[in-house]
């Protein structure tokens, strides 16, 4: 019997760590995705219909098990300033700068995030840290440095545009995260995520509409690829991975989701065809390096999360 249990125990581990993988395997693929909706879809445009469907999903799932329920006036406010932040804004200047650079470059860039929110926490909260982190930090941005740097006759100006609207989003999504944090242990997750995407959403409606004179019919595969960003990248993924949370730690999970630019380059070259330069291989590098150095650091010297 204890066996039985034991081998149990080992199997839902398992489940919960693959429900993780999954989810970080799914977010990798969406910049490729939105690289193939752009056939059609204008940016600002792609973002609001993909936050339409995700936000009516969530809706749709709060009602069906019951955890519907209206926050606070002083943390709804909250939630609105950290959906705008993180759903309109962040995702604007996302979907913007994967138009005009590559999905690769995205993807290396996007990984340097971490390191980029505990920069700003430093500045502002005067957090303390040890030399490591400050390490993982400099490698981080060296990396966004080496990804960014080519010369111009290999990268034009618009993937130059298109680099730093990614990294200004990773500052957006910083101060997305100081907002959030306030919020995110009173209300389940679902809460939290329907009434951020609905207002992101709302506040992106109107982006979209400055697009209208390049709107035009979809097709099958451009179609197809909204669904999915809107359906599998901002809701099952989300599902998914919270899943695996309730078993795996957060700093676990962190450390898996360095993955997501590696996927993500892989994901470009097979799908895209999109060839990664040698400083842009060793600048990914160094920003999966830089980062995982302030997770592990984390790990072995966990503070206050938020």
């Amino acid at each position: 019997m204890e066996k039985a249990l034991h081998w149990s125990k080992i199997h839902q581990g398992s489940v919960y760590f693959f429900a993780v993988v999954l989810a970080v395997l799914i977010w990798s693929t969406s910049f490729v995705a939105t690289k193939v909706a752009y056939t059609t879809f204008p940016p600002l445009t792609l973002g609001a219909l993909r936050f339409v469907l995700a936000a009516s999903i969530l809706g749709v799932v709060l009602f069906v098990k019951g955890q519907f329920m209206i926050p606070c006036p002083g943390d709804m406010g909250r939630l609105t300033i950290s959906g705008v932040l993180g759903i309109t804004i962040y995702f604007a200047m996302e979907n913007m700068g994967v138009k005009l650079t590559t999905s690769s470059n995205a993807a290396l860039i996007v990984a340097s995030f971490p390191a980029t929110t505990l920069f700003f926490e430093i500045l502002i909260y005067r957090t303390k840290i040890s030399w490591i982190k400050i390490l993982g930090i400099v490698m981080a941005v060296f990396g966004v440095y080496l990804v960014e740097h080519r010369h111009q006759n290999v990268m034009g100006e618009e993937h130059l545009l298109g680099n730093a609207l990614l990294i200004g989003a990773g500052i957006i999504w910083t101060f997305y995260n100081f907002v959030t944090r306030s919020v995110v242990n009173k209300y389940p997750m679902l809460v939290i995520s329907f009434f951020q995407t609905a207002a992101g959403t709302i506040a992106f409606i109107p982006l979209a509409i400055t697009e209208r004179m390049y709107w035009q019919l979809p097709t099958l595969k451009s179609f197809s690829m909204l669904i999915f960003l809107g359906i599998f990248c901002s809701v099952i993924a989300f599902l998914l991975y919270n899943y695996g949370l309730r078993s795996i730690s957060s700093s676990s999970a962190v450390m898996l989701m360095n993955f997501v630019p590696v996927f993500g380059v892989l994901f470009s070259i097979l799908f895209l065809h999109e060839k990664v330069l040698v400083n842009q291989f060793i600048g990914g590098i160094v920003i999966i390096l830089g980062v995982m150095l302030n997770v592990r650091q984390e790990r072995n010297h966990p503070g206050k999360d938020f």
